[in-house]
């Protein structure tokens, strides 16, 4: 179930995430990987925590969080894209002027997680349904938070699911923030920022909040598998 992440384009990735704040890498996952992890939704045993959203007013849906030790193939995926996208984290830093930088290796970094409390595993899986939809939000967990994160989408629109789609807003400075909606199909990958990322004005860089979100889906069912390297406090 895990994809070869050596064959991608980083380079290119890279260069339009820090531009951007998010990038869509097209078929990562393949039609077997997907299945999988859709049918392990079910499979109770590898979740520590559901969430049903709507209790929270995070919007209509569910999510599980899978428990330590989380399943081999996402530690994997972590081993293997933290290492490409932790420089780029600390030039977001260096950039900002923010004095904090990032290890180099997940290893290193989990350690400080869970240094400051921060234990439990934040990779999820999640459900929608008809009418489902999850608010704009940002997931930190704590007061230590990699600035990047990735989500895997399992379904292929208009076809499993219609609506849903992908959406982050950006904050801009003395205007309203701008929407970015992604329509992502079965396999596709996106990496974004999880709370703010550099932005180049006239005068220096200035940071643009970020905040990410699903659209209403209108029928079907909509899974997607979210990949975060920072740990949580419960």
């Amino acid at each position: 179930m895990s994809p070869d992440f050596s064959k991608l384009n980083w380079n290119n990735l890279l260069e339009n995430l820090n531009s951007s704040g998010a990038v869509l890498q097209k078929k990562v996952l393949d039609e077997a990987s997907c299945s999988e992890w859709i049918s392990s939704y079910d499979q109770s045993d590898l979740f520590r925590k559901t969430v049903v959203m709507e209790k929270y007013r995070f919007g209509s849906g569910e999510y599980k969080y899978f428990k330590n030790p989380e399943p081999e193939q996402i530690t994997k995926i972590k081993k293997e894209i933290y290492p490409k996208l932790s420089p780029l984290a600390n030039q977001w830093m260096e950039n900002l002027g923010i004095n904090n930088r990032f290890p180099l290796d997940l290893n290193t970094f989990q350690d400080l997680c869970k240094e400051k409390g921060q234990t439990q595993p934040t990779s999820l899986l999640l459900k929608y349904g008809k009418g489902g939809f999850n608010t704009l939000h940002q997931d930190l967990y704590g007061d230590i938070y990699f600035p990047i994160q990735l989500a895997f989408f399992l379904n292929e629109p208009d076809k499993d699911y219609e609506g849903g789609e992908f959406v982050l807003t950006q904050s801009r400075p003395r205007a309203q923030s701008k929407p970015i909606v992604f329509r992502p199909e079965r396999g596709d990958m996106i990496i974004f920022t999880t709370d703010f990322f550099p932005v180049k004005g006239v005068k220096g860089y200035y940071r643009s909040q970020v905040k990410h979100g699903v659209s209403e889906v209108h029928s079907g069912n909509r899974h997607t598998l979210g990949i975060i390297f920072h740990y949580a406090v419960s």
